[in-house]
């Protein structure tokens, strides 16, 4: 076929021979899916095409079969992959910056389907054949019969094929384009796969039926009364049986509801007809407002507690079911996120057909980015270049017209990282004036002169407290800058969800909840976008940038989800459910009471039902139910303790937890689920050290070693084994396997680059013995430090035993030596190795996953058990992870019942594996890690903070393990 046929791939157009943008609508005229197994075949390129591949008669029977929707790069990649790989960029457009020019080298996948149009088609009106999703440019043929072309890959496309259908067998042909003049609007942070990823169907129009239908439905907080208008292209009627609502389309009624929220999601079922179409809507009644620089619904502020999401399954890519779209709700909702911005495109509608129904506030994006432009100064930017305004206006129009109807819906947001020009002025003017019932975002314009909502990025936590309280830095017009400072305030991303962290979520809560300016914000992102693959014996694992033999890439990136590829929660959920918990309990030992805060924007606490629970050193002691009025949206209760709980006496370290549970089962988790929780601790601590004064039996030597109790240490004064069990070590560590947020910075050298830096190198350490004292006490003098390296700490290491305890204390002193101001390590702490056998693990401390200096508020104190390998976090790229914090005491026990036990003064942090840090900082992946002859143990005092520098704030100053001298001690019994 010669080039010129395929001009549309490259020409400014959104396309050619469409409909016009209309709702979605859920209507009783006829419709006949497309989805299924079509003949298909992948062509090199343009120049490869195959001549003729429309016509009827054409033979494709020796082409392959796949199935629609689907997206082509996804399919058997762990044997041939025979239509390519995905591959992974986050910035940089992966082919040669153009515009509107695409290489040659354009992967095209022609598709060929025959269907039988049903007998009782209807003979009149119009027949569409509907796309819903096709990246990134098509062509389409109805009988031969060239329809049209398409771009905008996230975003319906209609074409009317009503003069080229015959009764009986029909063939519909699709030639998709990988790349195409789109692709340079299409630059977002996700993989370049291509296909006709959602469904596909065929669609009648009946005469005098409603092609389009938009309802207004608002809410007067201050009388309760719902207003509902539904303009349609043709007259019709308007049913709400349940309201008692019988009006003409066009008219205004007003009447007594309940309005939607998404935290009461009401919804009433409406119907729109005329003579030949009936149109079924779910209708919410909600008013979306901006008042004194404060954003409302329903007269009240709300704070979004939200998440970035993509699309994304990691066997299908962008091609989901109901089901997955379901479970992320009703996982979203089960950790207390209540809201989703969608990043960066339209979903699939029936997405937002569930935010409807399940109670979701949405930030609905359009299917713009341009971040590709970004090193290049945004010369060429298309979204400040009139040549692309067309493109521009038609992205945002097919959102707002296909999900005008949507509750759930707050804000229409331009687009995604695309520096700033008119065409986006223009879009938010289009959206305003179709839509004037809600707000228009967009981030990248920090001057915000045509958005209703200020909005950015990865905000440090000081800049957004001068922005909570208006004092943000001035814009360069003075116009816009009165304007800016009258708008609500949101971090639409935030806290870079990649490998262990983010950290310092409860520092940014507070300063949400401090300032009803600031509207809250999205964790950037809900999913690790890794593609799932298997190893030749059988085992899973997460492919990501690179693993495709991409030349341009960004590895990891992709993996930043709150939850991993295969959906399960991330330490990172956990702590986010804890920290935007919408039920706030603090419990008061010495005033004996309770106080129950709800935090809920609308919602009163009806629908919950609180416990309580006595533990004793982490053992259960007594529990029971705690009668707590119904409160209030925003109010507080206090509440005394029941009897049975100020009666209950506890000999050791005691905690008491509150726990609001769901009273019954809702639609997105059973009864009994839990909702929020707190916790006090207090009472003696379990162990209380060598520092606190017991008495000490002094070592003995045996054959040039040294003994303590039942500890056996060599020569060198380093301990072999206990009570028969051997050992290796402890010994000073301060190293760990870089966390992303460790090893990324933007704009600097990463905290990783530091640790290994020549004059620290402490990913290479060595430890040189210089004194052994075996007095009262056995005392060991170290100094540890790397080859070439000008920062060295002195380790000084004093053993001696308990025995009213049984117990044998470590005490460590550890003093750098050299230039360490300012130096942040990773951790302070004991590294030592035992028997492999020894792998099921019990400790008394935080739990039950793993928590860091600024990741902590989901750890609970308590008794929990696990093994080795249930101690490990299996992040995308491995990294440290698996610190249990606050452990009083853990247990490491063998089959056989032999135990080796460490013991905290009061507490330290413990962390179990298989192999060693190296192992870790050395392997690209989980299956890359070979598990050893022996079990890895660290005890820590003190581990670096997470932060979320990956893309954002470092770790906060709080949070920082500087490099100063420390004392801390473990013990250990076996």
């Amino acid at each position: 076929m010669s080039r010129t046929q395929h001009t549309y791939v490259e020409d400014l157009s959104p396309g050619s021979g469409r409909c016009g943008p209309r709702a979605a609508l859920a209507s009783d005229a006829a419709a006949l899916g497309l989805d299924g197994e079509w003949r298909f075949n992948l062509a090199a390129g343009l120049r490869d095409t195959t001549e003729g591949f429309e016509a009827p008669d054409f033979d494709a029977d020796a082409w392959d079969l796949l199935a629609v929707p689907s997206i082509w790069q996804m399919h058997d990649l762990d044997g041939a992959a025979p239509y390519g790989k995905p591959q992974y960029t986050n910035i940089h457009y992966p082919f040669p910056v153009d515009p509107p020019r695409v290489p040659d080298a354009n992967p095209t996948g022609e598709y060929r389907r025959t269907f039988t149009l049903p007998a009782e088609w209807p003979e009149t009106g119009r027949t569409l054949l509907r796309f819903e999703g096709v990246d990134s440019a098509f062509a389409v043929w109805v009988n031969g019969v060239r329809l049209g072309d398409g771009k905008g890959s996230r975003l319906p496309t209609e074409f009317d094929a009503t003069a080229h259908l015959v009764p009986g067998e029909n063939t519909v042909a699709v030639r998709v384009h990988q790349w195409s003049a789109g692709s340079y609007l299409e630059d977002q942070d996700t993989w370049r796969i291509s296909g006709i990823f959602r469904p596909v169907a065929l669609v009648h129009r009946p005469e005098g039926g409603l092609d389009d239908v938009f309802a207004h439905a608002g809410y007067d907080h201050a009388t309760g009364m719902g207003a509902l208008r539904i303009e349609a292209g043709t007259a019709g009627r308007v049913s709400i049986p349940e309201l008692g609502i019988d009006i003409a389309v066009g008219e205004t009624v007003r009447v007594p509801v309940e309005p939607w929220t998404a935290e009461t999601p009401r919804l009433y079922d409406a119907v729109v007809a005329t003579d030949t179409e009936r149109v079924s809507l779910r209708v919410g009644f909600r008013t979306v407002t901006v008042e004194d620089g404060v954003l409302k619904v329903n007269g009240r502020p709300i704070l979004l507690r939200g998440v970035n999401r993509h699309e994304w399954d990691p066997d299908t890519g962008r091609t989901l079911t109901v089901e997955t779209m379901r479970r992320d709700l009703e996982l979203m909702k089960q950790h207390n996120v209540n809201a989703v911005r969608t990043s960066h495109y339209a979903p699939d509608r029936r997405f937002l057909d569930l935010c409807d129904e399940l109670g979701m506030w949405v930030i609905d994006e359009c299917d713009l980015e341009t971040h590709g432009f970004g090193p290049y100064g945004w010369k060429g930017n298309p979204t400040d270049d009139p040549q692309w305004r067309e493109a521009c206006l038609d992205r945002i129009a097919r959102m707002v017209e296909r999900d005008k109807n949507h509750a759930s819906i707050l804000m229409w947001s331009l687009g995604n990282e695309c520096g700033v020009g008119e065409n986006l002025r223009a879009m938010a003017e289009w959206a305003r004036h179709r839509d004037p019932d809600r707000l228009v975002h967009y981030e990248g314009d920090y001057d915000s002169p045509y958005t209703d909502i200020y909005s950015m990025m990865y905000v440090s936590h000081d800049d957004l407290e001068l922005i909570g309280q208006r004092k943000e830095e001035q814009t360069k017009d003075p116009a816009n800058d009165e304007h800016r400072r009258g708008l609500p305030f949101i971090l639409c991303e935030y806290a870079h969800a990649m490998g262990n962290g983010p950290g310092g979520l409860a520092d940014y809560q507070m300063i949400f909840e401090r300032h009803e300016r600031i509207a809250g914000g999205f964790i950037w992102e809900w999913i690790d976008q890794g593609v799932r693959r298997r190893t030749d014996d059988g085992r899973e694992w997460f492919a990501y940038g690179g693993d495709f033999g991409e030349t341009l890439h960004d590895s990891n990136f992709i993996t930043d989800g709150l939850v991993f590829s295969d959906r399960t929660p991330s330490p990172g959920l956990i702590e986010y459910k804890k920290v935007i918990e919408p039920v706030r309990i603090a419990i008061q030992p010495d005033r004996r009471t309770v106080t129950v805060a709800n935090g809920y924007d609308f919602a009163d606490t009806a629908h919950l039902r609180f416990t309580w629970r006595l533990e004793d050193d982490g053992l259960p002691v007594a529990d029971g139910d705690l009668d707590v009025p119904v409160i209030a949206a925003g109010e507080a209760v206090r509440i005394t303790w029941p009897d049975k709980l100020a009666e209950a006496t506890v000999d050791g370290e005691r905690s008491i937890s509150v726990h609001a549970l769901l009273a019954e089962d809702q639609p997105w988790a059973p009864a009994g689920h839990e909702i929020a929780w707190g916790q006090t601790v207090d009472g003696p601590a379990t162990a209380t050290g060598p520092l606190e004064g017991a008495a000490f039996e002094g070592p003995v030597a045996a054959d040039g070693g040294h003994r303590l109790g039942s500890a056996e240490f060599d020569a060198l004064g380093r301990l072999r084994a206990i009570g028969g069990v051997e050992v290796e070590g402890p010994q000073l560590d301060l190293w760990r396997a870089p966390f992303d947020n460790d090893r990324i910075a933007w704009g600097g050298p990463s905290q990783a680059d530091r640790w290994r830096d020549r004059n620290a190198a402490l990913d290479r350490l060595e430890h040189k013995v210089l004194d052994v004292d075996a007095g009262a006490t056995l005392k060991v003098a170290t100094r540890v430090g790397a080859a070439g390296a000008a920062r060295t700490m002195d380790a000084g290491y004093e053993w001696a035993y308990d025995p009213a305890a049984g117990i044998l204390w470590l005490t460590v002193s550890a003093n750098p030596l050299g230039e360490w101001e300012d130096f942040v390590l990773p951790r302070l702490g004991l590294r030592m190795a035992v028997p492999k056998a020894f792998d099921a693990v019990t400790w008394f401390g935080g739990g039950p996953g793993e928590a860091y200096a600024d990741t902590r508020t989901a750890a609970r104190i308590g008794r929990y058990e696990a093994t080795a390998a249930g101690m490990q976090t299996p992040y995308a790229m491995p990294q440290e992870n698996g610190s249990r914090i606050d452990v009083r005491w853990a247990r490491l026990a063998s089959a056989d019942g032999t135990a080796l036990a460490f013991h905290g003064a009061p507490h330290f942090a413990f962390t179990v594996r298989p192999w060693t840090s190296e192992d870790l900082d050395a392997a690209q992946h989980p299956h890359e890690l070979v598990e050893r002859d022996r079990l890895f143990v660290n005890l820590d005092a003190a581990l670096n903070g997470t932060g979320s520098a990956s893309c954002g704030p470092g770790v906060l100053p709080q949070y920082r393990l500087t490099a100063e001298p420390r004392v801390f001690a473990i013990g250990f019994t076996a």
